[in-house]
């Protein structure tokens, strides 16, 4: 099996774990998720987690899946993960250390959304080439 058979795979299944275990982790933790939300200032936070659960578990499962509708789904996990890290990493409003560490975290999910569009642009092309979508 040629090198990127394995590699493209592995890559969307690595980058797709983290919603799957963040969707597992809100579902065995869904109190202490839901009172986190509220208390962020996500209401009606009782309709917005099963959505994010719904969200992180199905969208990163299809995304690992590779299935064509991971162009869009990569996507929406993209805008997912720049949105909420606008509200829990505001490192701008922050000084000192906190800020500092709320920096990294902001741009390791920059990063995180990148990987997303790069997956989506990837699939979309492997679609094209096999005639399934326009591009």
């Amino acid at each position: 099996m040629p090198l990127p058979a394995i590699i493209i795979p592995l890559g969307r299944v690595l980058l797709a774990s983290l919603f799957i275990l963040g969707g597992i982790n809100k579902i065995v933790n869904y109190d202490a998720t839901l009172a986190m939300m509220a208390g962020g200032g996500l209401e009606p936070a009782t309709i917005l987690l099963p959505l994010t659960i719904l969200l992180e578990l199905g969208g990163g499962l299809v995304v690992a899946s590779g299935h064509r509708f991971s162009i869009y789904v990569a996507l929406i996990l993209a805008v997912f993960t720049i949105a909420t890290n606008i509200i829990f990493h505001a490192f701008w409003t922050m000084t000192g250390p906190e800020a500092a560490l709320q920096l990294s975290l902001f741009f390791k999910n920059i990063s995180i959304a990148g990987a997303l569009v790069y997956v989506a642009g990837m699939t979309a092309k492997g679609e094209a080439q096999r005639g399934s979508v326009a591009g």
